[in-house]
């Protein structure tokens, strides 16, 4: 007996509960649908997932974005790689905007953890082949995964937007800690703007509070674009936009790609320190997380055009200019 294959490759995009409205718009750009499937609860936390449609053979991206509740978000989606497994997926690719535990990349202190590596190896033991992330925190959370990881970058997006609204002249781009400075450079070479730094002490035992000290660059009388890879809960941020305001600065943004927006992070950004926040939608944001000087813009595009590239064996790396 013959056997005889089409030898046609088959896409299946996949989608858990935390951003269904980002997996559809994804889904529509790249003109498909969400594979369909059956997610709930049980009474006592535990998730089930199963997939609606054969998924044998496919190609499939596993898309999550892990808000709060981070690590039912989580779980979800490494229970979906093992259903796809099991269910004969010939490929799986985690497509996590938001890389969870990002930021704990490293100890600072002794018998601390290193959570983005253990969260880096859930997925290769449930099953993923490649992974699929947007900024992350540390570019080096990259050698944490045993395969190929797409690294994406929402600059172009967030800088072309700032050029385009406030426009190139006066402005000067401000990294608000030393762990920023590379990216915003970059930032700065796309702009034609100079840069400035914030350098600023973190107390490790105490998170998300901030101490800044001092500002090297000129920022006064100029609009300053405060750029950072992710808001939690805008200490970090506004710290940086004080002493901005304390050095003459004019007109103060903020470009971030990751909009957390933990408590108190919306009354903080409202406040007078700050006078634009422009984010990317990795994240959803809820009704109660909007306020008037928030302008969020679509990562879909860039996700859908990567996603395209790794089906069809493209490169991914000239989505970004070589930067990546």
């Amino acid at each position: 007996m013959q056997i005889k294959t089409t030898g046609q490759k088959r896409l299946a995009l996949t989608t858990g509960r935390g951003h269904p409205d980002l997996a559809e718009e994804i889904a529509r750009l790249l003109e498909t649908e969400i594979v369909p499937s059956t997610s709930y609860n049980f009474a006592n936390g535990e998730i089930f997932v199963r997939f609606d449609e054969s998924v044998r053979g496919v190609d499939a991206f596993v898309i999550q974005s892990h808000a709060a509740p981070i690590n039912d978000q989580l779980m979800e989606q490494l229970i979906m790689i093992d259903a796809l497994k099991r269910a004969s997926a010939k490929r799986i690719t985690v497509v996590s905007p938001f890389f969870p535990y990002a930021r704990q990349d490293k100890k600072h202190k002794g018998r601390e953890p290193i959570s983005a590596r253990l969260i880096a190896d859930l997925y290769k033991a449930a099953g993923a082949d490649r992974l699929m992330s947007v900024d992350l925190h540390s570019p080096q959370i990259q050698g944490f995964f045993d395969g190929p990881v797409d690294h994406l970058w929402a600059l172009p997006l967030l800088a072309d937007y700032v050029k385009q609204t406030f426009g190139a002249e006066n402005l000067t781009v401000v990294s608000p800690d030393s762990g920023r400075v590379r990216v915003a450079d970059i930032w700065a070479d796309r702009l034609g703007a100079p840069l400035a730094i914030i350098h600023k002490r973190r107390d490790p035992t105490k998170p998300n509070q901030v101490q800044v000290n001092e500002l090297v660059g000129e920022v006064e009388g100029r609009v300053c674009v405060l750029v950072d890879d992710m808001i939690d809960t805008a200490g970090t941020i506004v710290a940086a936009a004080k002493a901005l305001r304390d050095n003459g600065a004019g007109r103060i943004i903020v470009a971030a790609t990751h909009a957390v927006f933990s408590d108190p992070a919306v009354e903080r950004l409202s406040g007078p320190e700050v006078d634009n926040v422009i984010v990317t939608n990795t994240l959803p944001i809820t009704p109660e997380k909007q306020f008037d000087k928030l302008t969020v813009l679509s990562i879909a595009p860039l996700i859908a055009r990567a996603i395209s590239s790794v089906f069809n064996d493209d490169s991914v790396t000239i989505l970004f200019d070589g930067h990546v």
